[in-house]
C-alpha cells in the first residue's frame, strides 16, 4: 500500500517499482483470496492518480500497469465489481479509452483495464439514448452516438494482436446482451463477426489474431447472454463454425476456444433445465443420519426421486438435431493433441449431458467409452477420463454403467505405454484419479495402488487425494484412516519411500497384499525404467514376510518363466525379482530356524538354478549383473545356492545317494558353480559393450558374486584352495591385467581384489606384480587412467584382505619384505596428471592412490606400526599436502580428508608425521569434520601455512602453483591471496626470503608449475639474484620453437597473453633487470608470426597505460601512438622500423639479425608452456589486487 500511495512521488523509478510490485504481488500467487481486504483500498488510491487531471500520462500508465498486475493475480471477475460504474464515469472512460494508440506495445495495460471498466460501466440501468443529447457538436459536426462509439472501440479490440482482446470480449458479452442494444445492435454485431470468420485465415498470422478474436467474443457472448436472445443466431454460427474447420487448425488457442464455442452453442439448443434421473448420493444432512429413522428418511426421499425421474421419463423433450453435431465435435475435442482442447471438450460434454434426456445421455455414455480402447491413443484416454470425471461429479454415471465404467477405470489408473526413449500415459493416470475422485466407485486397492507405485509424483498425489476424498464421503474403504495416515498428500511425495516402507505398511493389511504384490508382478517388474524396476523388486523383498507362502507357491512360479524370456526389460526385473524374494524367503526361514529350502517348492529351486544356463545360452552380456546379484545378498543366500542341488530330481537321486560325500561338492560345482564363474568373467571381459553408466554398476555386482562365489564352492573343508583351481584362476586374471582392452583390466583388476585370502595364500606375489604393471603408464596405454585407478583400489583391498604380518611371507602377507613395493606403487599414482579430451583423467588415478594410502596406512597402524618408516610417512604427508593445495575442487577436498584423518588418527596414532605438533596447531582436532575443503576462501588460507614448514613447502608451492595459474575465479582469487600474504609475512627476513626463492626457481622447470608472478611484483627483489632467473627461464622457453602448429595448439593466444604479462611484470624491477626486458620484449615485436608481434604490442601498450612510472612522461604520449597506431601484422621490414623508433625513443639497444638458427622444442616445453602461460588470465585478474596489497 505504501508503494501505491507513494506512486506519484516515484515517476522518474518506474521500472524498479513495477518489479518491485510484480514481486510483492506474485507471492500471492498461491493464495489470492488474500488479497481481499485490499484490493479496493489499492483500486481507489490508483483510480485518484487516473482521474487527476495534472498526473502526467506515463504516471497514468503506470497506475494503470499496477491495476493490471493485481487483476492478473487475483483474476478480472474477482477485480472488476470494485471499479467505479456511475452514469458519471462513461464518458470520461470512453474519451480515455479515444485518447489509446491500438498498436502501442507500451500501453496496452492502460487499454485493457479501461475495456474492462467500460464492460462494467456498460451495466448501469439506462437507456444509452439518453447520454447522446444533441448530437451536433459546436463545430456544427455530427457526433456518433454512444451506442456506437463503445460498439466501434469493441470491434477495434478485438482485431488487436495483445491482451486488450480478451478484454474486448468481456466488453462484447456485456455491452450486446443490454436490452436496447440487443434490439438494434445484436444481428449486425453478429453478421460482422461471421464475415470476418469466414474472410479469415487462421494459416496466417494476421487471420489468426482475428479468428482468436471473433471467437472469444462469440464464446462470452452465448455463454453470458440469455438463452432466447441467443437461440435465433446459433445454428448460423454453427454453420459458420463448420466450414472454418478449426480442428484442422494447428493453433491449440483456436481449437480450444472452437471447443468452448461449441458447447456454448450446445447449451443453447437445449433448455437449462436439471435433469431429474441424476444419480442422488443420499442424505447430506448428518442430524438425520445419526437418528434413528434417518435411514427411513433416507428411503423415503429415493423413492420420490425415483417417481420423479419416471415422470420426467415420460416428458416430451424437443431436442434440436444440431445437438448431434455439437456431440460429435466434442467427442472429437476428446482427441485433440492438446490438453487445454481436451478439457474444454470434456467439460462440454459433461454441462449438455446433463440436459439431455435419460435415453439419449446413456447413448453419449457408450460413445465415449468407446475412447478406452488399445487402438485409441493416449490423448483419447485422457479425455475420456477428463469426461468421465466430469459427469461422476455431476451425478450423470447412474449406477447401471458401473459395470462398463469401473473396468475402464482401473485400465486407466495403470496406463503406461512406452513411447521411444520414455513413456506416455502420466497424464492418464492422473485422470483417472479424478475420475475415482469424482465417481463414487469402490476402488480401494486400485487407488492405494496407484498412491504408492504410481511413476509420477503428480499422479500419486492425485490418487491420496481421491483416496481420501472416497474415504471420507463412504468409510466403507478398509483401513481407510490408517491408510491416509500413512500415505497423505506429503507422504506419497518420495518414490522411496513410497516403495520401501509405506508399501510394507499397507501391505500388513490383509485386503491390499496380494493386490499390491500381484500389481508388483504385472505391471512393475516390467516397467521400461530400470529404477522402477528395481524399487519394485526391492519392494517385494520387503513385502515377502507378509505373505511368504503366497511369494513361494504362486509368485516365483510366475517369475521363472519370465526371467528366460524375450523381453529385455521383463527378464531385467524377473530375475531381480527372483534374487529379492529368494533373500527374502532364506532370512525368513532362518529367523524362524528352519532350513533355507523350507519355502522352495522343488520346481523353484531347479528354475532357480537353470536361469544363469539360460541367459548364458543366450550370449546376453547385459543381464550378467542381474544374475551376479543373486550372489550379493548374504551368506544364508550363498546357502541356498550351495544345497540347490540336494534336492535333484527324482530321476538323479541315485546318483546322488552313492557318491561319496567328499565328491559331492565337486559335483555341485561343476553342475553350478561352472556356469556362474563363466557368467562372472564373460561380464567382465565384455564391459565395453554397455554403456558407461551402468559399466560401474555391472563391474561392482560381478567381483562382488565372484567373492560370494568363491567362499561358498571353492574353499574345501581345510579352509584352503584346490591348488589347481587356484592356479588356474589367478594365473587367468592376472594375464588379463595385460589386456589391450582398458576395461577389460579394470574388471580383472577388481576381480583380483575381491578374491578371498584362501585364494591369494601362496600366489600374493604374483598378484601384486600383475597390479603394479597395470599401474605404469606406458606409450601404449596413456590413456588407460580408469585400469589404474582400479588396479590401486585394488591393491589396498588385496591388502586388507591378506592382513599385515611383519615377519610373514611376503606371499602370503603384507610384511617387511613387499611393504616398500606397495607404497612405492601406490604413491606412484600420486603422481598421474594425465589429461586427455575427457580432461584431468590423472584425477582419478590420483584419488584412488590417495585413499589406497590411507587404507594401507591404517592398516598397519593397527596392526605393525613399526613397518612403516619416516622416509614413507614424509612422502605420503607431503604429496597429500600437495593435492590439498590443487585447484580442482573434488580432488582438494577428498586429499584433505584422507591428510586430517591420518593426522588425527589415534587408534594407535600414525608415526613418523613431519611437524605433526604444527600441523595439529594449522588443522586442530575439533575442525576435521567442519572444515571444508571444497571451499577456495577455507582451504587455501590453511594449506598456504604449510610453507612455513620446511618438510612442506616443496610439495605445498607445486600443489599452489598450479592453483594460481587456474581457470576458476574463486581458485585463483583465494589461492593467490593466501600465497600473497605468506610471502608478505617473511619479506623481511632474508634466509626465508632465500629459502622460498630457492625453491621457487627449482619448480620453474616442473612440467605443471606455474610461478605466481602476480604476487610477486611487490617484494624487495631488486638486487635478488632471482628476477634474473626468472628472466633467464621466461627467454628459453619461447626461444624452443617456431612451429606455428605447435605454437597455436600447445601456447595459444591467450598463452602469448600470459607469458607476456609475466615479461610485462618483469619490468617492475628497477635497475637492469628492466633494459634486459625491454630488449626481449621488443625481439618478440619482430616476431615472424604475426599474431606475436599483433600481442606483443597490445601488452606493451597495456603495461606502459598500467604502470605509468616504467617511462620517462614526456615520451610516453609518443611511445603508445607508435603502438597503437603500427600495423604490426605488416610486412617485417616495416614493422622493423617503426620497432626501431620505439627502441631509440625509449634508448633501449636496437636488436641486430643474426643468422637462422634450427631451434627445437625440449620434451615437455610445450605442455609446461600450456600450463604455465595460463597465468596471463591469472596475472590480469591479479594484478589489481597484488598492487593494492603492496
Amino acid at each position: 500500500m505504501l508503494l501505491v500511495g507513494g506512486l506519484s512521488r516515484e515517476i522518474g523509478q518506474t521500472p524498479g517499482n513495477i518489479l518491485l510490485f510484480s514481486g510483492i504481488m506474485d507471492k500471492y500467487q498461491e493464495q489470492p483470496h488474500l488479497l481481499d481486504h485490499h484490493l479496493e483500498g489499492m483500486m481507489n488510491s490508483l483510480l485518484e492518480i487516473v482521474w487527476d487531471s495534472a498526473s502526467p500520462p506515463p504516471l497514468v500508465h503506470l497506475a494503470f500497469k499496477f491495476l493490471y498486475i493485481i487483476t492478473k493475480v487475483r483474476g478480472y471477475k474477482r477485480f472488476l465489481p470494485l471499479f467505479p460504474h456511475e452514469v458519471r464515469d462513461l464518458q470520461p472512460v470512453l474519451d480515455m479509452l479515444a485518447k489509446q494508440n491500438p498498436r502501442d506495445p507500451e500501453t496496452w495495460e492502460t487499454r485493457y483495464m479501461l475495456l474492462l471498466w467500460l464492460s462494467m460501466i456498460c451495466l448501469i440501468p439506462f437507456d444509452l439514448a439518453r447520454f447522446d443529447g444533441n448530437l451536433v457538436s459546436l463545430e456544427g459536426q455530427a457526433r456518433q452516438p454512444t451506442m456506437d462509439r463503445i460498439l466501434d472501440i469493441a470491434k477495434c479490440y478485438l482485431v488487436v494482436s495483445d491482451k486488450a482482446r480478451d478484454a474486448a470480449a468481456v466488453l462484447v458479452s456485456k455491452f450486446i446482451v443490454r436490452p436496447d442494444v440487443k434490439q438494434s445492435r445484436m444481428a449486425d454485431f453478429l453478421e460482422w463477426v461471421l464475415s470476418m470468420l469466414s474472410k479469415s485465415s487462421s494459416q496466417t498470422m494476421e487471420g489468426t489474431v482475428i479468428v482468436n478474436g471473433m471467437l472469444q467474443a462469440l464464446a462470452q457472448l452465448f455463454k453470458h447472454g440469455k438463452r432466447e436472445d441467443c437461440l435465433p443466431y446459433a445454428a448460423t454460427v454453427l454453420e459458420c463454425l463448420d466450414s472454418c474447420k478449426l480442428s484442422e487448425s494447428n493453433q491449440m488457442v483456436l481449437r480450444k476456444l472452437g471447443m468452448k464455442l461449441v458447447q456454448r452453442l450446445g447449451l443453447t439448443f437445449v433448455k437449462p433445465k436439471v435433469a431429474k434421473w441424476r444419480y442422488q448420493r443420499g442424505c447430506r444432512s448428518l442430524a438425520a443420519n445419526l437418528q434413528a429413522q434417518g435411514a427411513a428418511v433416507q428411503n423415503q426421499k429415493r423413492e420420490v426421486a425415483a417417481a420423479e425421474a419416471e415422470a420426467d421419463d415420460d416428458e416430451e423433450y424437443d431436442i434440436p438435431a444440431e445437438i448431434e453435431n455439437v456431440v460429435e465435435q466434442l467427442l472429437v475435442g476428446l482427441k485433440d493433441k492438446d490438453t487445454i482442447v481436451r478439457w474444454s471438450a470434456a467439460k462440454g460434454i459433461g454441462r449438455i449431458t446433463g440436459r439431455l434426456p435419460k435415453e439419449l445421455a446413456d447413448d453419449v455414455i457408450g460413445s465415449l467409452l468407446d475412447c478406452f480402447s488399445f487402438q485409441e491413443t493416449d490423448n483419447a484416454w485422457h479425455g475420456g477420463c477428463l469426461a468421465l470425471a466430469e459427469l461422476g461429479r455431476r451425478g450423470l454415471l447412474l449406477p447401471s454403467r458401473i459395470p462398463d465404467v469401473v473396468p475402464v477405470m482401473l485400465k486407466a489408473l495403470t496406463y503406461d505405454e512406452k513411447r521411444g526413449a520414455c513413456s506416455v500415459g502420466s497424464n492418464v493416470r492422473d485422470a483417472a484419479c479424478y475420475v475415482c475422485w469424482a465417481f463414487d466407485a469402490s476402488t480401494s486397492p486400485a487407488l492405494v495402488i496407484a498412491a504408492v507405485f504410481d511413476r509420477d509424483v503428480n499422479c500419486r498425489r492425485a490418487a491420496s487425494a481421491a483416496f481420501q476424498e472416497n474415504v471420507g464421503r463412504q468409510g466403507t474403504f478398509p483401513h481407510g484412516i490408517d491408510i491416509l495416515t500413512a500415505a497423505d498428500y506429503f507422504a506419497v511425495g518420495n518414490r522411496v519411500n513410497c516403495y520401501l516402507t509405506i508399501s510394507v505398511y499397507i501391505a500388513g493389511f490383509p485386503e491390499y497384499t496380494q493386490p499390491m504384490i500381484d500389481h508388483l508382478v504385472n505391471m512393475k517388474i516390467n516397467h521400461w525404467d530400470s529404477v522402477i524396476r528395481e524399487l519394485s523388486t526391492k519392494a517385494l523383498h520387503n513385502i515377502t514376510p507378509q505373505a511368504p507362502e503366497y511369494m513361494a507357491n504362486v509368485v516365483l512360479p510366475r517369475l521363472l518363466p519370465l526371467s528366460v524370456g524375450s523381453d529385455l526389460h521383463t527378464r531385467h526385473g524377473a530375475i531381480l525379482a527372483c534374487a529379492e524374494i529368494t533373500h527374502a524367503l532364506c532370512k525368513l526361514a532362518q529367523d524362524n530356524n528352519r532350513s533355507v529350502t523350507y519355502y522352495f517348492p522343488e520346481k523353484s529351486l531347479e528354475g532357480l538354478k537353470q536361469i544363469h544356463q539360460e541367459v548364458c545360452s543366450q550370449h546376453k552380456s547385459i543381464f550378467n549383473l542381474e544374475c551376479c546379484m543373486i550372489f550379493n545378498k548374504d551368506l544364508q543366500l550363498r546357502q541356498l545356492f550351495s544345497t540347490f542341488l540336494s534336492p535333484v530330481p527324482r530321476v538323479s537321486l541315485d546318483l546322488v545317494v552313492w557318491i561319496p560325500p567328499e565328491k559331492l561338492k565337486l559335483f555341485m560345482f561343476l553342475a553350478v558353480a561352472g556356469g556362474w564363474q563363466w557368467l562372472i568373467n564373460d561380464s567382465l571381459r565384455h564391459l565395453t559393450l554397455v554403456s558407461s553408466a551402468a559399466r560401474q554398476h555391472i563391474k561392482e555386482s560381478a567381483v562382488t558374486a565372484l567373492a560370494a562365489l568363491c567362499n561358498e564352492f571353492y574353499i574345501n573343508e581345510r579352509r584352503e584352495a584346490d591348488p589347481a583351481l587356484q592356479d588356474e584362476l589367478v594365473t587367468q586374471y592376472v594375464s588379463e591385467l595385460q589386456n589391450s582392452e582398458e576395461m577389460i583390466r579394470c574388471g580383472f583388476s577388481r576381480a583380483l581384489g575381491a578374491l578371498p585370502r584362501f585364494l591369494l595364500k601362496g600366489r600374493l606375489q604374483q598378484v601384486l606384480e600383475g597390479l603394479k604393471k597395470v599401474t605404469i603408464i606406458s606409450p601404449e596405454d596413456v590413456s588407460f587412467a580408469e585400469a589404474r585407478r582400479d588396479a590401486l583400489i585394488a591393491i589396498a583391498k588385496v591388502c586388507q584382505t591378506v592382513g599385515v604380518k611383519g615377519d610373514g611371507s611376503q606371499q602370503e602377507f603384507v610384511c617387511r619384505d613387499n611393504v616398500d613395493q606397495i607404497y612405492a606403487t601406490l604413491l606412484t599414482g600420486v603422481t598421474d596428471y594425465t589429461t586427455d579430451s575427457r580432461g584431468d583423467v590423472g584425477g582419478w588415478v590420483r584419488e584412488a592412490a590417495m585413499t589406497s594410502l590411507m587404507e594401507v596406512t591404517l592398516l598397519l597402524v593397527q596392526n605393525e606400526a613399526e613397518l612403516i618408516n619416516a622416509s614413507i610417512c614424509k612422502q605420503i604427508m607431503c604429496w597429500l599436502a600437495q593435492q590439498s593445495a590443487e585447484k580442482i575442487d573434488k580432488f582438494r577436498a577428498h586429499a584433505g580428508s584422507v591428510f586430517l584423518t591420518l593426522l588425527h588418527f589415534d587408534h594407535p596414532p600414525v608415526p613418523h608425521i613431519p611437524h605433526r605438533e604444527e600441523l595439529e596447531r594449522i588443522f586442530p582436532r575439533w575442525q576435521k569434520e567442519t572444515l571444508n575443503w571444497n571451499a577456495a576462501s577455507e582451504a587455501f588460507p590453511r594449506i598456504t601455512q604449510l610453507l612455513g614448514l620446511p618438510a612442506y613447502q616443496y610439495h605445498v608451492l607445486l600443489g599452489l602453483s598450479v592453483s594460481v595459474g587456474g581457470l576458476t575465479e574463486t581458485t585463483l582469487r583465494y589461492s593467490a591471496q593466501s600465497l600473497f600474504d605468506h610471502m608478505k609475512k617473511i619479506q623481511s627476513d632474508p634466509s626465508a626470503l632465500g629459502s622460498f626463492c630457492e625453491t621457487l626457481s627449482s619448480l620453474a622447470a616442473f612440467p605443471l608449475t606455474l610461478l605466481p608472478f602476480p604476487s610477486l611484483f611487490s617484494l624487495p627483489f631488486c638486487n635478488h639474484p632471482f628476477p634474473v632467473k626468472l628472466f633467464t627461464l621466461c627467454k628459453e622457453e619461447i626461444k624452443r620453437s617456431k612451429d606455428i602448429r605447435k605454437l597455436r595448439s600447445s601456447i595459444g593466444v591467450s598463452v602469448f597473453f600470459l607469458l607476456f604479462s609475466r615479461f610485462c611484470g618483469l619490468i617492475q624491477f628497477q635497475g637492469d633487470m628492466r633494459e634486459k626486458v625491454f630488449f626481449q620484449l621488443f625481439l618478440l615485436l619482430c616476431h615472424p608470426f604475426p599474431i606475436i608481434r599483433k600481442t606483443t604490442a597490445s601488452q606493451v601498450y597495456e603495461m606502459l597505460l598500467t604502470y605509468s612510472d616504467v617511462v620517462e612522461p614526456a615520451i610516453m604520449e609518443q611511445a603508445t601512438a607508435i603502438l597503437s597506431d603500427t600495423n604490426w601484422e605488416a610486412e617485417l621490414p616495416v614493422v622493423r622500423e617503426r620497432r626501431n623508433c620505439l627502441c631509440d625513443l625509449m634508448k633501449v639497444p636496437r636488436p641486430q639479425l643474426v643468422a637462422k638458427v634450427r631451434w627445437e622444442c625440449a620434451p615437455g616445453a610445450a605442455f609446461f608452456m600450456e600450463v604455465s602461460l595460463r597465468m596471463l588470465a591469472a596475472s590480469c585478474r591479479t594484478r589489481g589486487m597484488a598492487g593494492a596489497a603492496a
